[in-house]
Formats: structure tokens, C-alpha cells, sequence
């Protein structure tokens, strides 16, 4: 038996893609008022949009316990697992990570790596899925875990949103906070910068917000490893693959959803891509 990797429900990975590379996915918690589900669990991402655009409560979301995760490691190790490397979103975003580690520390015999992507979304999955490559190959929880280390550096995560107001409910506007009051009629880029939500740009349109999404693919076209790019209940998701589609081919596989615990603090109309460059 192999490495098994271990990932959060705010990786937005596809559950095929899950599947397909033996990940285990821990779900994060989302709610609206009194009534909590588990992200991809009993809440897919379709879902989440549909309730986002219908309720009267505004979602808020919540970190796993170290239980959950104790139980996953524990089940895995049963399983036959040599050991487990658990990726998840950044430590400057949410408890997950520290409920990682607490579970990581109470389990003995079994290495168990916890790592930190300071990313979110597919910024999270793309290290995971690389990861999991990496242990059907054969590499050890410690190799792979290195192998991370110096994936983190080479991740970009870019997002085209329609308001800040969903960042600021939720906390997480970070570097944005700059931007508040002045964001009328303008579309602002966001991407995470040492796990923290960081302006890059602002745009008067969002045909030119989605120029700007396809210019970060253009400009390093040569240098890219893995691309996903990724779509919430955008109207003009097949415009933005248009546009990157020039630079980077994309197939339908490498077209992941927003799911509910992004989605919580994007907002809707959210669009976005990650991508892992070269060493």
C-alpha cells in the first residue's frame, strides 16, 4: 500500500479527479442561518450557487475538528496506508491546517505530514493531485512533503470578482481591505499572496477583467507545469477559456468548479485560474 493524500474540501478538486487519483477529501462546513451542510458532501457546488442566489441568509463557513481528521489518518492507516500527507488551504485563512496538525500529533507509528499550501481552491488541489501522482509512484510521506516545500513557491492563484463585500463579511479581504470604498463600477483581481488575499489589479469592465486573467497565462506560457481554470455560475466561463485557450490549451478536465466554501467569500460570478510553474 502507498502514501495516501489527504485534502480539504476548499481544494475544489472534481470528485472524479478525487477519485481517479485515490484523494480523500475532509469536508469544511458551510451555512446559511441554522441550516449547515458539508462542502461536497450534502452540497455540491452547483448547489451552493443555487442556494447562494435564493436565500435570505448569507453563508458562513467553518473549519473540520481534529477529530475529523484524526478518524480520516486512523481509517486510511487501517486501510494499509505507509503514511499520509495532508494538503490543505492556507493557515491565514482558516483553522484547517491547525486541526490537521493537532490530528497529525495524536497518531502514532504512521508518519503523517501536514503541509500548508498558503493557497486556496485549485491553488490547494493542484499540489494535492501532484502529490498523489507522487505516492503511486512510490515516494514516501517525507519525500513527497519536500517535494511540496518547493511546489509552494511555484503556485499562482488569481481571481476575477464582481465585489469585495463578500471578502469583507467573511474577514478574509486581507490586502483588498485598500480597496474598499473606492471599488464602485470597477472589477477587481485578487490573488493570494503568502496565504493572505492580495489586490493586483482593478478594471472597469469584466471583459477586461477576463483580458487580464488570460495575460497572466500569456505571460507565462513557457513556464507553466499544470493550469486549472475555474468557474463558479459565470455566464462568461466559455469567454475566459477562449482567452487562455490562445496562450495554454485547456481541456475540459482542467475546467474546476468554485465550490461552497470559496464561493462563501467570492462571492457570485467568481472566476479565476491556478497554475504551478516549472522548477
Amino acid at each position: 500500500m502507498t502514501v495516501r493524500v489527504v485534502t480539504d474540501s476548499a481544494a475544489d478538486i472534481p470528485p472524479d479527479v478525487a477519485a481517479a487519483n485515490g484523494i480523500t477529501v475532509v469536508p469544511l462546513t458551510v451555512r446559511f442561518g441554522d441550516d449547515s451542510y458539508l462542502s461536497g458532501v450534502d452540497l455540491s457546488a452547483d448547489e451552493f450557487w443555487d442556494k447562494l442566489k435564493t436565500s435570505s441568509e448569507a453563508p458562513a463557513t467553518a473549519a473540520p475538528s481534529a477529530g475529523d481528521f484524526q478518524e480520516t489518518y486512523a481509517k486510511l492507516i487501517a486501510e494499509g496506508a505507509t503514511g499520509v500527507v495532508s494538503i490543505h488551504l492556507s493557515s491565514k485563512l482558516s483553522a484547517t491546517y491547525q486541526s490537521a496538525q493537532v490530528a497529525a500529533q495524536a497518531i502514532d507509528g504512521t508518519p503523517i505530514e501536514v503541509f500548508d499550501t498558503l493557497a486556496v481552491s485549485a491553488g490547494t488541489g493542484l499540489p494535492a493531485v501532484m502529490a498523489a501522482e507522487r505516492a503511486k509512484a512510490g515516494a514516501s510521506a517525507a519525500e513527497i512533503a519536500s517535494d511540496l516545500e518547493a511546489i509552494r513557491g511555484r503556485i499562482r492563484l488569481y481571481g476575477a470578482i464582481d465585489t469585495l463585500e463578500y471578502l469583507r463579511r467573511g474577514g478574509r479581504i486581507g490586502g483588498a481591505q485598500a480597496l474598499l470604498g473606492t471599488m464602485l463600477k470597477v472589477k477587481p483581481i485578487i490573488s493570494l499572496e503568502d496565504g493572505v488575499v492580495e489586490p493586483v489589479s482593478r478594471v472597469r469592465t469584466r471583459a477586461k477583467a477576463i483580458e487580464q486573467l488570460g495575460r497572466f497565462v500569456a505571460d507565462e506560457k513557457d513556464n507553466i507545469e499544470r493550469l486549472v481554470v475555474l468557474n463558479s455560475d459565470a455566464p462568461d466561463i466559455d469567454r475566459l477559456l477562449e482567452v487562455v485557450g490562445q496562450s495554454f490549451p485547456v481541456s475540459t478536465s482542467d475546467v474546476w468548479a468554485f465550490g461552497p466554501i470559496v464561493g462563501t467569500h467570492g462571492g457570485p460570478g467568481l472566476l479565476g485560474l491556478a497554475f504551478i510553474t516549472k522548477a
